[in-house]
């Protein structure tokens, strides 16, 4: 079963909050983060994009931006931007696009529960980023920014949830992107000891994003349990900040491709070729949006075609094999573009849903890129298979927004 603590978090004072909570580090480059804080001393920026504050051609992965981290970090808590509260506490943090709100527990899971695969995960991590984001836990000896986890829903969590959302709120603030964010302190001893005692309770937590962050976290954890011979279990490095969302309240985002060639095909030859496999109709000038699985959208040529993968292009038994992504991948960007790895292929982009199809239309008109795809996005049901099943996601598979707001609270590890 899954552990889930609270924790004496470091919060900004409610008059900076909006000031100081940024994106995560990972969204923006190191100049567009640069703009972002420009004359904003509060910007948590400066905490999780350091390299910030240090001359432009510094390296992000270079020793003195770390050392940056770790000095802005303190610099933070000694101005008084960051103030700890003086007992364990849950948050609730309650995030809000287009009208609808979902609500994520913030707390502390267990790095014993992510190395033994009760957090399980659906996408590969690199060594070279999990290596980044440990350094940064290292040198600022905290999780500065939380990572985004979801659970089967829990009818009596829900109501925790919405008995707190209903009482006094800490911050309430609209970011400059227009989502809303909102946050509780849940400091009611009864309630932080049930809350424990039904999350102890869930079988396993999934990693929906932020995969590099949380192996980060957990071998950072680990590095500490191996160095302390009067290791004991219950120090704060067993433990990283999480949001747990339930599953009930999430949606994943479609995430697209564009790709700039046809593989030396006409237009027409390329068509013809789709036919092989998928049933294919002009639709026009407007945006096609997929509505169902094992359709989708695809732009060339200033029109919109729809096309629907036939039965024999899919296996819906198949975990990876039912998947979009998966029969867009084999029998399109491998088959017929001779696209055969999407991690280092220069050929192929890819679109967050975020952004909207008018986006895929641009970068095909001007001439950047040939053929633009939309897909239907995967289902959480669809994440959860995969992780339980012990199989890993292709590239860029999920979208999920909002993005968590770094800064809002910090988990120490002592």
């Amino acid at each position: 079963m899954a552990i889930f603590k609270p924790f004496k978090g470091y919060r900004p004072p409610a008059e900076l909050v909006k000031d100081l909570a940024s994106r995560p580090y990972d969204v923006l480059d190191s100049e567009e983060a640069r703009r972002e804080a420009e004359g904003n001393p509060y910007s948590f920026l400066r905490v999780v994009k350091p390299e910030i504050e240090l001359p432009e051609d510094t390296g992000i992965y270079s020793d003195a931006v770390y050392e940056k981290a770790r000095e802005n970090f303190r610099s933070f808590i000694e101005q008084g931007y960051l103030v700890q509260d003086p007992e364990r506490r849950f948050y609730l943090y309650a995030q809000t696009r287009e009208g609808k709100t979902q609500y994520g527990i913030v707390g502390c899971a267990g790095v014993e529960d992510y190395l033994n695969d009760v957090i399980r995960k659906h996408e590969l991590t690199r060594a070279d980023k999990e290596e980044d984001r440990m350094k940064h836990v290292r040198a600022t000896n905290a999780n500065a920014e939380p990572v985004f986890f979801t659970y089967p829903a829990v009818d009596e969590i829900d109501r925790i949830s919405s008995e707190t959302a209903a009482s006094a709120l800490v911050y309430d603030f609209v970011a400059d992107d227009g989502f809303g964010h909102r946050f509780w302190v849940i400091d009611e001893a009864a309630t932080i000891e049930r809350l424990e005692r039904l999350f102890a309770g869930v079988p396993c937590f999934y990693v929906a994003d932020g995969h590099h962050r949380t192996a980060a976290a957990a071998l950072v954890g680990a590095e500490r349990k191996k160095a302390n011979p009067s290791h004991f279990g219950d120090e704060e490095y067993n433990f990283f900040m999480a949001v747990l969302f339930p599953d009930n309240q999430l949606n994943i985002i479609d995430y697209n491709r564009v790709v700039k060639d046809l593989n030396g095909l006409a237009p027409e030859a390329f068509i013809a070729r789709l036919k092989q496999r998928f049933e294919v109709k002009e639709t026009g000038t407007e945006p096609f949006k997929p509505e169902k699985p094992h359709t989708f959208g695809m732009y060339l040529e200033g029109m919109w075609h729809s096309l629907t993968a036939r039965p024999d292009s899919y296996d819906d038994s198949d975990p990876i094999g039912g998947l979009d992504v998966t029969v867009l991948s084999t029998h399109i960007l491998d088959e017929i573009l001779g696209i055969r790895d999407l991690r280092t292929d220069k050929r192929i982009d890819f679109v967050g849903g975020i952004r909207g199809l008018k986006e895929l239309e641009r970068r095909v008109d001007s001439g950047e890129m040939k053929v633009a795809f939309a897909l239907y996005p995967v289902t959480m049901k669809q994440l959860m298979a995969i992780a339980d099943t012990g199989n890993i996601m292709p590239p860029k598979t999920t979208w999920f927004e909002p993005k968590l707001r770094s800064g809002l609270v910090v988990h120490t590890l002592d």
